[in-house]
């Protein structure tokens, strides 16, 4: 039988097409841009990859330490819209105000608010994942969100290329082509946002009381110690803080890598945007085969995946190499992402899903500190781009091994049932 998406659902997915072109963009342009602008001030390419790496550690920090406490009170009856609502708008305006910057300093602090707010709003996102569909269609409904989030992010991207790439025959500038650039995925970003925005309600929540602060803390700190005693679900979120570090870490990295490479700026962008197209069937043909064989199996394949690509990127120095390496990026992202996010959605309390989903926000989407910070330590360490970067395996064959011990922890748990 045809899977068929609620309204609520469809909505849901949307949102993902939205953010997903900010994704695109950071993965893609900004680094680009960052670089024209640290080679205007007299960066080397090793230092430009080392400060690129450690904005993106910043704003994990930053959301590290904000997400758990944010999805506390968003666990609160009616707060979860609310504060969606507030870092959505922070990112937005973020993504806009970069356009108008030309310090390469400036350009990263803005950067950092930008995708701290980014980041902040997927914490609600994909708490709001409980309240939009059951748990036994949890699996298809998110990996629909990265299946359409990755093809329809190509809409905004491929517009923003045309401006960059053609700004010069317009008689644009590069600061106003950027500019442009930057404008078009912040309004299809926020656009993207309105139907979740005015149609989803808050289904699982905690009672609103005096101190909804103060008794949301109270709640963190139940949650940790909760957390700590279901070991099926402590193992997997340290297992996902590995693998899916490294996953982000790639993704945030991998233009500004080629770039320091010497790549063409032109080749880079498409093949990122191939790595968009890749992704979009093997998200729904990965999501198939979850459904005939298990999914943590498929989650399973998809972390070795990663591990081969992280060791490939160790010899990659030709735009040829380049495409390869995105088109295996894009074969098995979508997949370690969705599947990992419906799997944490299916073993905790749907009532705290903003709490937990505050916790697996550090370790998660957006959030790649260790790896980020790896890359660039061991970059500058060794004067090597390829030894930094290489180096992120070491955290997809810790979390495969992790997570394999939190599928029997919990598989036990279900048994003593």
């Amino acid at each position: 039988m045809k899977f068929k998406m609620t309204s609520l659902e469809k909505k849901w997915v949307l949102y993902d097409v939205g953010n997903s072109a900010f994704t695109m963009l950071v993965a893609t342009i900004f680094p680009i841009y960052f670089n024209y602008l640290a080679e205007n001030a007299g960066i080397s390419d090793v230092d430009y990859l080392a400060y690129w790496g450690y904005a993106s550690s910043i704003c994990t920090l930053l959301v590290a330490l904000m997400g758990p406490t944010l999805g506390a009170v968003a666990d609160t009856k009616n707060f979860k819209k609310r504060i969606f609502r507030v870092v959505l708008s922070i990112g937005v305006a973020g993504c806009v105000l970069m356009g108008f910057l030309s310090h390469w300093l400036w350009f990263l602090v803005v950067f950092i608010l930008a995708k701290t707010g980014y980041s902040a709003s997927l914490v609600f996102y994909d708490a709001m994942l409980t309240d939009v569909t059951e748990p036994e269609r949890m699996d298809t409904v998110s990996s629909q969100g990265f299946a359409w989030g990755y093809i329809g992010s190509c809409i905004p991207f491929i517009a923003s290329l045309a401006v960059v790439l053609g700004g010069g025959k317009l008689g644009m500038s590069m600061q106003a082509s950027m500019m442009t650039a930057f404008f078009i995925t912040a309004v299809w970003w926020l656009l993207s946002a309105v139907p979740l925005l005015i149609s989803y309600k808050q289904k699982y929540y905690v009672e609103t009381t005096e101190h909804v602060v103060r008794n949301s803390f109270i709640r963190l700190g139940k949650t940790f110690k909760d957390i700590w005693e279901q070991k099926h679900i402590f193992v997997f979120l340290l297992a996902f803080f590995f693998f899916i570090d490294g996953v982000y870490t790639i993704i945030d990295m991998a233009t500004a890598y080629g770039q320091a490479l010497g790549l063409d700026s032109t080749g880079l962008l498409l093949a990122l945007l191939l790595t968009q197209i890749v992704a979009f069937p093997s998200v729904l043909i990965l999501n198939r085969a979850a459904k005939k064989i298990n999914p943590t199996t498929v989650l399973t394949i998809c972390i070795a995946a990663y591990l081969f690509i992280s060791i490939y990127a160790y010899g990659l120095d030709t735009q040829t190499e380049f495409w390869v390496l995105a088109v295996l990026v894009g074969m098995f992202q979508g997949t370690i992402q969705a599947l990992s996010r419906s799997y944490f959605g299916k073993i905790i309390p749907a009532e705290k899903s903003g709490e937990y989903f505050g916790l697996y926000d550090i370790c998660g989407k957006g959030a790649a500190i260790l790896g980020t910070t790896l890359v660039s330590v061991m970059t500058q360490l060794t004067g090597r781009m390829n030894v930094g970067v290489s180096a992120i395996s070491v955290l997809f064959v810790i979390g495969l091994v992790l997570f394999r011990k939190a599928v029997k922890l919990n598989e036990g748990r279900k048994a003593t049932r």
